[in-house]
């Protein structure tokens, strides 16, 4: 997404034209009198709004469609920049940006389904119609942001390392966001690549990385409060449920302040879990409960994670033991049809626990 230092009446008219607003629409989205607006348009760079509006156009854009962000990118570099690129590749032209723009919109949608093998396809259609040495700006920015999305592919589906990797994907978009100066676009990828290190097991690492992101500025308050979850998550993982627990509440509170339901629910998720991992299952099943109850949301990589957890919890009580492998055979079945491989490895990590315990005669616990 496009990051805006300091706004001035500059890119507000360029946020407006590119949301395709008229000045009293936009003025009703920003909560602002019209006559705010055509200020802020007559003075153009001379003025500067104030520091609680700042925050609201910053806002409007994080939530802005891509189309709009990148309309608004276009509206602000213009056409005169020197081309970086071999001058006898032809540049794609402006409808071109446009139909990449939608299509990028339709892989999200993709990925969110699990659909992997469509939103895979869309996103390498123009990462290799266009390489990035024939781009201009708009294009690199394009280009970057369908890294990203193939990196978020790839990690969904297990493939952390290695030439076609979420790894790889990021590091690309990152060398490039960088190029373009795009500071919260670097960020972001930072806490991507973050969760490939905790995915892979560098759980102290992954703790260090998100404390320090959970503080960092280029992010916006949801990303931070990501980050903060995210510390409890890995911490948990290597063993530290109490003090995991404790950060996790503090960023499930952030999430409701900020109103991101589907957020807060994944934070009751990971509560139970931590809980889970302490011996408190009484605590442990309330959270999944709660999780479970309050989802927003319904797709296949939601379901595999309720559904493990659930499974994880009931198999740490000799009564419930027999409910947890039913349910734990029913989720591996569908992440097998939707290849989700990482799920599948942290539910055989589950099966070989359980194993190990009955071995040594010590139970779940």
């Amino acid at each position: 997404m496009p990051a805006v230092r300091l706004w001035t009446g500059r890119e507000a008219r360029a946020l407006r034209e590119a949301s395709r607003q008229s000045v009293r629409g936009f003025a009703g989205v920003l909560g602002v009198a019209p006559r705010t607006v055509s200020k802020w348009e007559q003075l153009g760079q001379a003025t500067r709004p104030q520091p609680d509006t700042q925050a609201i156009l910053d806002t409007a854009l994080e939530r802005a469609s891509t189309a709009v962000q990148v309309r608004f990118q276009m509206l602000l570099t213009g056409a005169g920049i020197a081309p970086s690129w071999d001058s006898s590749q032809p540049v794609p032209p402006a409808w071109d940006y446009e139909t990449w723009t939608d299509d990028l919109d339709r892989a999200v949608a993709a990925l969110s389904r699990q659909d992997f093998a469509v939103g895979i396809r869309l996103l390498e259609r123009w990462l290799g119609s266009f390489p990035a040495g024939q781009l201009d700006t708009r294009g690199l920015y394009l280009h970057a942001r369908s890294l990203v999305l193939l990196g978020d592919a790839h990690r969904d589906q297990g493939r952390l390392e290695g030439p076609l990797s979420a790894t790889q994907a990021y590091r690309r978009a990152l060398a490039m966001f960088s190029d373009l100066d795009v500071p919260r676009r670097v960020a972001q990828i930072e806490l991507s690549l973050t969760v490939v290190g905790e995915m892979s097991g560098q759980l102290q690492l992954a703790a260090r990385r998100y404390a320090g992101l959970a503080d960092d500025e280029r992010l916006s308050g949801r990303d931070r409060a990501r980050a903060r979850l995210w510390i409890g998550t890995a911490l948990s993982k290597d063993g530290e449920h109490d003090y995991a627990t404790r950060i996790m509440a503090a960023a499930a509170r952030e999430f409701e302040e900020l109103g991101e339901a589907e957020d807060w629910s994944v934070a009751q998720q990971k509560l139970a879990l931590a809980y889970r991992g302490a011996g408190d299952l009484g605590q442990a099943q309330k959270f999944i409960d709660v999780a479970r109850a309050s989802g927003v949301g319904d797709t296949p990589m939601q379901r595999v994670r309720w559904s493990t957890a659930q499974a994880h919890i009931l198999l740490a009580d000799t009564a419930t033991r027999a409910r947890g492998l039913a349910l734990l055979d029913e989720t591996t079945r569908l992440a097998v049809q939707c290849g989700l491989s990482h799920q599948l490895r942290s539910i055989e990590t589950i099966r070989r626990d359980m194993a190990h315990a009955a071995g040594t005669g010590k139970g779940t616990m």
